[in-house]
C-alpha cells in the first residue's frame, strides 16, 4: 500500500469554505490544537442592556467624603504650620536685623525714623577738647557789622572747632 500523504484536503461539506476546498493544509506532528477551556457553570450572558451594571454604589460616598474632609484638614493644618514657620522665621530675621543695628546705634528702632542728634546745653566752664564751643550771646555782632540773626551752620561750628583746638594746643 501507498504511504499516507501529509496533506489534508479540506472538507467541501461547507458553502463558507468552498474556495479553499482544494488547497491542502500541511499538518506538522510537533503542532497540535489547545485543549479547550471549560467555561464555568455560574457565567451567564450579559444583557442587551448594561445601564444597569453602571449604576453608581451609594455605599462608597461617606467614605468617599470622609477621606476628603480629612485630607482638607491635614492640608490646613500642614498649611497652618508652614505660616507659623515663615512668620517665625521673619520675626528672627527683624530681629537679628535689629540687634545687629542696635549695636551700631543703641536706641535706634527702624520704624520710627531717623535719629536726630540734639545739641547738650554746656557751661562755659567745662570746654574740652573736641566738643563744640558755646553759641555766641546773641548780641554779638557778625562779620558783616550787624547783629547775627541767622542761625550758625556746620561750616562755623567747624571753624570754631577747629579755632578751639589751636588755641588748646598754644595753651
Amino acid at each position: 500500500m501507498a504511504q499516507p500523504d501529509p496533506t489534508v484536503v479540506v472538507s467541501t461539506t461547507s458553502k463558507q469554505y468552498a474556495p479553499i476546498a482544494n488547497i491542502p493544509i500541511i499538518k506538522s506532528p510537533s503542532l497540535r490544537t489547545p485543549v479547550p477551556i471549560p467555561i464555568p457553570v455560574d457565567v451567564h450572558p450579559l444583557p442587551d442592556n448594561v445601564n444597569a451594571y453602571f449604576v453608581y454604589p451609594f455605599t462608597l460616598e461617606p467614605h468617599v467624603l470622609t477621606l476628603e474632609s480629612s485630607r482638607q484638614s491635614t492640608f490646613q493644618a500642614h498649611s497652618a504650620k508652614n505660616a507659623a514657620y515663615l512668620r517665625s522665621r521673619e520675626e528672627e530675621k527683624i530681629r537679628r536685623k535689629r540687634e545687629a543695628l542696635h549695636r551700631i546705634a543703641p536706641g535706634f528702632e527702624p520704624s520710627a525714623g531717623t535719629l536726630v542728634p540734639t545739641k547738650i546745653a554746656l557751661r562755659p566752664s567745662s570746654v574740652s577738647i573736641g566738643s563744640p564751643p558755646p553759641p555766641p550771646p546773641l548780641g554779638s555782632i557778625g562779620a558783616a557789622g550787624g547783629a547775627s540773626a541767622a542761625p550758625r551752620d556746620v561750616m562755623d561750628d567747624l571753624v570754631d572747632q577747629l579755632a578751639a583746638l589751636d588755641s588748646a594746643k598754644r595753651s
